[in-house]
């Protein structure tokens, strides 16, 4: 995709990002508890990124599938094209993914702590 696609983005979609969550990141027991914690998560973190990304948290049962998926106007971004649209909104695709393994895994611990 040419990155003329993204120099007016206020009349692109909003930039989905959707997140699979491995169950055994809840421990032992994580098949029994991953889709109770990815609808928390939807809950506890609607939006980042000042607004401009929707997240969408779902169980990752199938490995096969990437654990980071963006989307724009439900079309699947490359790599290259999602650090472009973050690029232009300043952020850095790293940053960017390190903030949500951040506040992912704070919610995972509050999580825990709760069972």
């Amino acid at each position: 995709m040419p990155t003329e696609a993204f120099k007016d983005d206020k009349h692109q979609g909003q930039l989905s990002v959707l997140c699979r969550v491995e169950p055994g990141c809840l421990g032992p027991n994580g098949l029994d508890h991953i889709e109770e914690f990815c609808l928390l998560a939807n809950r506890a973190i609607p939006q980042m990124s000042s607004g401009f990304a929707l997240w969408q948290f779902t169980p990752r049962y199938d490995k096969s599938l990437p654990e980071l998926q963006y989307l724009l106007n439900d079309k699947v971004l490359t790599q290259v094209q999602a650090e472009r649209y973050l690029e232009l909104n300043h952020y850095e695709l790293d940053e960017f993914e390190e903030k949500l393994h951040e506040r992912l895994s704070k919610l995972i611990n509050q999580y825990l702590a709760r069972q």
